[in-house]
């Protein structure tokens, strides 16, 4: 069969022939219809994602939808090494497929999935958040950050607050659902200034998609704020601004700050297939939207860098 296949470390995957995945008890093999190129496909494929196992060669793609043998259309999860989703077919555990509503195309299932499913489950299971909280996302612009806002939206946030760097899509996210938007910048001073006047208000929850500056910025402004009685959950998701800060310890000891992580290991598979599939019901009945772009596979060497402000989804057959 045609795949992405990852030959060594540091190689990005290229679109040759691969060995067909044979079923076992307690897992199906999927027919392959869409693949999203997600941060987590791209980290994983460099193995530079702490779940990567650099075992060689193996099949990019961490996630998708397809047909199962019977012909149900589902939503699939870490498929089975050596395989991937970026493949016409691959093996997956009967746990992690679940059913894509009749109502979502197999585009949009594979393209919503992770995005929706790192804010859900981040509020949902590390956040514990509760409808009427405000929620800070940082990092707002990017495919995972819209999806955030929306996400926030949909489980009833009483005040989003979106950051990013992107101006243009800043203006686009109050059509989402964000109450306030706050431009992040090289000149932390400022940032600082701009985060204090919304921790000034109140903040619940903040949802960190870059860390660095203006995670550290972040959490030193909620710390001056001294929120009185209100503590601050801090959810980190993903790190595209640097993997470390330097936070002085008395922003800990000064505040009601709680700092968590939401990912691979931190929340259980199969709390996070159930995020998955909430997502997916959501999307199914218009709550939530990410913007695509379909591509074959066959093209997979020219487009693996896309970044081009929509979700790339490889598409087979």
């Amino acid at each position: 069969m045609k795949a992405a296949v990852v030959s060594q470390l540091a190689q990005k995957p290229v679109y040759t022939n691969f060995d067909d995945p044979v079923a076992s008890d307690g897992h199906r093999i999927v027919r392959v219809a869409a693949s999203a190129l997600s941060q987590l496909a791209r980290a994983r494929a460099s193995g530079q994602h702490y779940s990567s196992s650099n075992t060689y060669p193996f099949v990019a793609g961490v996630d998708g939808a397809g047909r199962l043998e019977s012909g149900e259309r589902v939503y699939f999860f870490a498929p089975v090494a050596p395989f991937g989703a970026m493949a016409e077919r691959t093996l997956v555990a009967t746990e992690r497929c679940i059913a894509v509503p009749d109502a979502l195309d197999d585009v949009t299932a594979a393209a919503i999935a992770i995005p929706g499913m790192s804010s859900w489950a981040a509020l949902t299971e590390r956040a514990r958040f509760v409808a009427g909280e405000t929620v800070l996302i940082n990092g707002a612009t990017g495919a995972s950050g819209q999806l955030a806002v929306q996400v926030a939206k949909q489980l009833g946030a009483g005040r989003i607050i979106a950051t990013g760097r992107n101006r243009t899509v800043l203006d686009t996210l109050r059509a989402m659902g964000a109450d306030e938007t706050i431009a992040l910048s090289d000149d932390e001073p400022a940032m600082s200034r701009a985060f204090e006047t919304a921790f000034a208000d109140g903040v619940d929850v903040v949802l960190d998609y870059l860390w660095g500056a203006s995670a550290r910025a972040l959490l030193i402004a909620a710390a001056r704020a001294s929120q009185e009685q209100r503590a601050l959950r801090f959810v980190q998701i993903g790190a595209i601004s640097g993997g470390e800060i330097a936070l002085p310890a008395a922003v800990l000891r000064s505040s009601a700050i709680t700092l968590l992580g939401s990912g691979l290991g931190s929340i259980a598979l199969d709390r996070l297939l159930a995020a998955a599939q909430a997502v997916l019901k959501a999307a199914a009945a218009g709550g939530l939207h990410v913007d695509t772009q379909a591509v074959p596979l066959s093209q997979l060497g020219e487009r693996w860098d896309d970044d081009a402000g929509v979700r790339t989804v490889f598409v087979v057959g």
